[in-house]
């Protein structure tokens, strides 16, 4: 089952969208938000199926579902936590600065609160005030959860993920070293992300989705070239089951929290840092990482990061070659 939000208010209106996302059907009769649907998911999510049925044979009415006119599936969501699930990111951007990794690191997942209440939609640009900011892309998977008791096992937060999407986590590189210098975590080089147009069930996924990783390359394209094809299933050393029982460590989850892999990254085959797409590698998600194998391997950084009228494309093919979620793409522009 997919499921979407059309824009309307805060909130959106909730839709079920058919697997070539291509129609829609108002679901706002069963619930009126997506919000509404996860708070009481046990009830609501079988109603949504039997309309994802009736929408796969026609039955009921049926609109087009333009993803450009989509909000995002949670346009305000309760809770956003990022992790940092492929530490092989990590290690490269603390070897670029000539600093050691913690052994913890691959043992206790690193993650942030990020800002929840203004979501962007798939097709929305990036406001950016000062190009100096160092604006970055951030192609990640995300979970949704319902409710999860304090203290779950990973096995059990596994359990309550309800949807699968992927995101747009943008960041303003050049402001993160002053923040972290504080002490504390990041505000103000956390701006707003972009959601995929829509969020999908776990049982949708098929094999892609097992043991608590999703499967597959995560493409990313800047204005019209290939940036990255990390597959999202390799090198991730925590699972979401891993990374939402972390969270879930010391409070529970409210209903349509989201949790991040973070930035995805895989090794090259020989071990090393991996190689752009261009040169036979599955390049990378994140500006920040070219920038920072270009320091290993150069001793500078070359690639400049997100410039006012770039464009960046972020999406996951199925086995037809469609879009499983839809497609990001957003055009960065002058706050």
């Amino acid at each position: 089952m997919k499921l979407g939000s059309l824009k309307n208010g805060r909130d959106g209106r909730l839709v079920v969208v058919s697997r070539d996302l291509a129609w829609c059907a108002d679901a706002t009769h069963i619930a009126p938000t997506l919000q509404a649907a996860l708070d009481d998911w046990d009830r609501i999510a079988p109603q949504l199926e039997l309309l994802a049925t009736d929408l796969a044979h026609e039955a009921i009415p049926m609109m087009r579902f333009h993803e450009r006119s989509a909000a995002a599936p949670l346009p305000r969501a309760y809770q956003w936590a990022d992790g940092s699930a492929y530490v092989n990111h990590v290690q490269l951007v603390r070897q670029a600065r000539g600093a050691d990794m913690p052994e913890s690191f691959w043992t206790d997942p690193l993650m942030y609160q990020g800002a929840s209440d203004q979501m962007m939609g798939a097709r929305d640009p990036i406001p950016l005030a000062d190009e100096a900011w160092g604006c970055d892309l951030e192609a990640e998977v995300v979970v949704v959860t319902d409710d999860v008791p304090q203290g779950a096992t990973s096995t059990q937060a596994l359990g309550r993920i309800r949807l699968v999407g992927l995101i747009n986590d943008v960041s303003l590189r050049n402001l993160i070293p002053a923040e972290l210098a504080k002490g504390f975590g990041f505000v103000q080089s956390k701006p707003g992300s972009a959601l995929s147009p829509v969020f999908v069930t776990p049982d949708e996924l098929g094999d892609r989705w097992r043991r608590g990783k999703l499967h597959g390359a995560l493409n990313v394209d800047l204005n019209g070239e290939p940036l990255g094809r990390a597959d999202a299933g390799e090198d991730m050393t925590f699972d979401f089951g891993v990374l939402v029982a972390h969270v879930a460590k010391t409070r529970p989850l409210g209903a349509g929290s989201i949790i991040g892999s973070g930035t995805i990254s895989n090794r090259d085959a020989d071990g090393g840092p991996g190689k752009p797409v261009a040169r036979g590698g599955r390049g990378y998600s994140c500006l920040a990482e070219v920038r920072t194998v270009e320091t290993i391997l150069d001793g500078t950084a070359s690639t400049p990061f997100l410039k006012h009228g770039d464009t960046v494309r972020i999406w996951m093919d199925d086995d037809d070659g469609h879009p499983l979620f839809g497609t990001i793409e957003q055009t960065v522009v002058p706050a």
